[in-house]
């Protein structure tokens, strides 16, 4: 049965952010709910069947909320409190309310997914969090916005970011330059999150007094890390030799995020992952927090949920076809 319901917009600013750019959102909304969304007389009516009618109008409060609260919104926040809407959550967006730190150009750095919002909070709790899921998801500038966060607050005097220099084994020899010629491009995402939220000089200054410290993980060996935000980036790439040694140069008064992507590791066929076998070791350890973050918690472009999507549908495929062949293989010849 179609029916329709006028919602009323208490805030002028709510009907240009919904629009959106050449009613993009508005769009998404009306393929989403099967409904057709029409501005008249500066309302907004809602037509198409009744329970879709509803979501809908469910929607439009949540967002208008949203906006009220001084958020905008775009193609991925709208993309994103559908999904929860049709997932029946009770939690929406405009709980997303958590401002980390601002931005050299004034922007608010903050969670923009409830899976997001779990990763601050659980940081925020622990000594040392484990903050697993695929590219996107904002491990890493999360991590280090908490970390300029925290540095601003004077809760701590240091930042120190690590990753493996390069995949599987930390060869430098192959590059041009010193070491630091050979070491940077490797911790570019590192360079780049700092610069974003405190300026090229200012981070330069912060280097060269030694505040802030960017280096790969070998050079973390036989230290003791006192009053510092440490991130461990790219923590797939790590053997557990190398894990075991990071975890142990926490000191007093810090706190350590350790970031990765258990599927694409680049250590050899044999070679278990430092990252994988830390989480499994030390589950149920008080002080110690993890979370897998997962496709929905994605904030680039909507392909890339899709493709990571796509790449974990292929990859349970062949772990089945693989699992199979086994099993036929152990029928055919069954050890005496």
């Amino acid at each position: 049965m179609i029916t329709q319901k006028k919602f009323l917009i208490a805030e002028q600013e709510f009907e240009r952010e919904l629009f959106g750019s050449f009613d993009e959102n508005i769009k998404l909304i009306e393929d989403t709910l099967s409904i057709d969304v029409i501005l008249r007389e500066g309302n907004i009516v809602l037509m198409g069947e009744e329970k879709n009618v509803d979501l809908a109008y469910k929607l439009m409060t949540e967002l208008q909320e949203t906006v009220i609260n001084g958020k905008s919104l775009d193609r991925q926040s709208v993309t994103y409190s559908l999904s929860l809407l049709l997932e029946g959550s009770e939690m929406m967006i405009k709980e997303l309310d958590d401002v980390i730190v601002v931005t050299k150009k004034g922007k608010a750095v903050q969670p923009k997914t409830l899976g997001q919002k779990k990763y601050i909070e659980l940081i925020n709790q622990n000594d040392i969090t484990f903050g697993i899921g695929p590219a996107g998801t904002g491990k890493t500038y999360l991590a280090v916005a908490m970390a300029v966060s925290a540095f601003k607050k004077d809760e701590v005097s240091r930042i120190v970011l690590t990753r493996p220099a390069v995949e599987a084994g930390e060869s430098l020899g192959f590059l041009p330059g010193d070491l630091k010629d050979k070491v940077d491009p490797y911790l570019r995402p590192l360079y780049d999150a700092l610069f974003d939220m405190l300026g090229g000089e200012r981070v330069n200054k912060f280097l060269e007094r030694g505040t802030i410290e960017v280096a790969p993980l070998a050079f973390m060996r036989g230290r003791t890390l006192d009053n510092a935000f440490i991130i461990l980036d790219e923590a797939q790439n790590t053997t557990p030799e190398q894990m075991k040694m990071f975890l142990t140069r926490l000191g007093f008064g810090s706190k350590a995020v350790v970031t990765g992507d258990i599927t694409q590791t680049d250590l050899p066929d044999k070679k278990r992952s430092g990252l994988v076998q830390a989480t499994t070791i030390l589950e149920n350890i008080k002080g110690i927090g993890k979370i897998e973050l997962t496709e929905k918690d994605v904030v680039r472009h909507e392909l890339v949920q899709r493709i990571i999507k796509a790449y974990d549908k292929f990859e349970k495929r062949e772990e089945y076809r693989k699992s199979k062949r086994e099993k036929e293989k152990n029928a055919k010849n069954p050890k005496k």
